[in-house]
């Protein structure tokens, strides 16, 4: 398969899995966006040198993803510049006011939730509901045992049950 066919086959396969896990780990759909960019980016730049033997790709591509979500909090210490993206979202016209409003309270109570969590944990939520990985996947990923996996997503289940209640209260 020569290499435009297998990027695109990457791309349309992952893209809503990696936004997802990248929307998980930051605040800002444009922001996410941005970043889902970069990390499809440097897929295609480094796709000539993955190794089936040192990782399953899946985990190759989401450790370029969180990379790629890393580097870009390290940037924003070094940086803090006025985000155009936030005032972007709140002018957005494609809601209702009225829904924009309550889907923005419903955001900002689960972020405020996700906010209690360790980036550790932060990320494992991310990966398993943002990336739709399985524990095997995330510990492969992430260098953990898949039982230490399942114990910081039940532990981080309650966290965030006790932080927002249930999901009918969102």
């Amino acid at each position: 398969m020569d290499t435009d066919k297998l990027f695109t086959t990457v791309f349309e396969t992952y893209y809503s899995r990696i936004f997802n896990y990248i929307a998980y780990r930051v605040s800002c759909h444009y922001t996410a966006e941005d970043l889902t960019s970069q990390v499809f980016e440097k897929t295609w730049s480094k796709l000539h040198s993955y190794s089936p033997e040192k990782a399953p790709f899946e985990v190759w591509l989401f450790a370029i993803a969180r990379n790629v979500v890393n580097d870009y909090y390290r940037s924003r210490k070094r940086n803090r510049l006025f985000s155009l993206d936030a005032i972007r979202e709140l002018v957005s016209s494609r809601q209702a006011p009225e829904e924009h409003m309550l889907e923005g309270e419903r955001s900002g109570r689960l972020n405020l939730a996700l906010d209690t969590l360790s980036a550790k944990e932060r990320n494992i939520v991310a990966l398993k509901f943002g990336a739709d990985l399985k524990n095997k996947e995330i510990a492969s990923l992430t260098g953990m045992t898949e039982s230490n996996v399942g114990v910081i997503l039940y532990r981080c289940m309650r966290k965030l049950k006790s932080e927002i209640g249930s999901v009918d209260q969102l």
